[in-house]
């Protein structure tokens, strides 16, 4: 089984490998982890992680900058159904259109808008960075046995724009500054998480076994 990062030239890509390969190790998977940015091997593999770190608008156009590699994902994920993690910006770029800088347009897998956030108090400062608890808003594979809640497992954050879908029962999680935050976002094989679960310590490791094991 192999799992593909996808490398497009934004995302905390070494930091990424490391924490999936350790999550596999840790819970007796036998699951490779490359990093590539080959429209074959991204054809090919099993699962796909989309990272991203910046600006919604220089994340997309580094993905269009490399040839065949959009039509390589979408076979992969839309047409094929092969599972898929969006983390961070990669995250955003489900949605329709980011709305930093401008309007971009997304992957549309999920419709939906990346807007900034308005925590609606002057106090709370943006970005939006620290570590938070997550509310899940329904069931999901990938959360199985994730200590979620008041009580529950911290996640790590950076964002000043967040996703909200067009649906919100393609919210899985949120979190809360100052005003609800989308922290997660699921249909049929895709999800996507707006933290950084190669960041996040116990709730990144144990999230991250967990979609290794998905069988959506």
């Amino acid at each position: 089984m192999t799992t593909a990062i996808i490398d497009y030239g934004s995302g905390n890509l070494h930091s990424a490998q490391k924490a999936f390969e350790r999550a596999a190790r840790e819970h007796g998977q036998t699951e490779a982890v490359t990093v590539t940015s080959d429209p074959e091997t991204i054809r090919r593999a099993e699962r796909l992680v989309l990272p991203g770190v910046g600006a919604f608008a220089d994340c997309r156009a580094g993905l269009q900058a490399l040839a065949g590699l959009d039509a390589a994902m979408r076979e992969a994920v839309i047409d094929r159904g092969r599972p898929f993690l969006g983390i961070c910006v990669g995250m955003q770029l489900m949605a329709s259109r980011g709305l930093e800088h401008g309007e971009s347009a997304g992957l549309d897998w999920i419709g939906g808008d990346v807007v900034a956030i308005d925590p609606g108090d002057p106090t709370l400062k943006i970005p939006h960075m620290g570590w938070n608890t997550l509310d899940l808003a329904r069931s999901h594979p990938v959360f199985d046995g994730v200590a979620t809640g008041a009580g529950g497992l911290h996640a790590y954050f950076v964002h000043s724009f967040h996703f909200v879908p067009d649906d919100s029962a393609h919210v899985l999680a949120r979190t809360d500054y100052g005003a609800p935050l989308t922290a997660a976002v699921a249909r049929d094989n895709l999800i996507g998480v707006q933290f950084h679960p190669e960041k996040s310590q116990r709730l990144g490791l144990a999230l991250i076994a967990n979609y290794l094991r998905w069988r959506p």
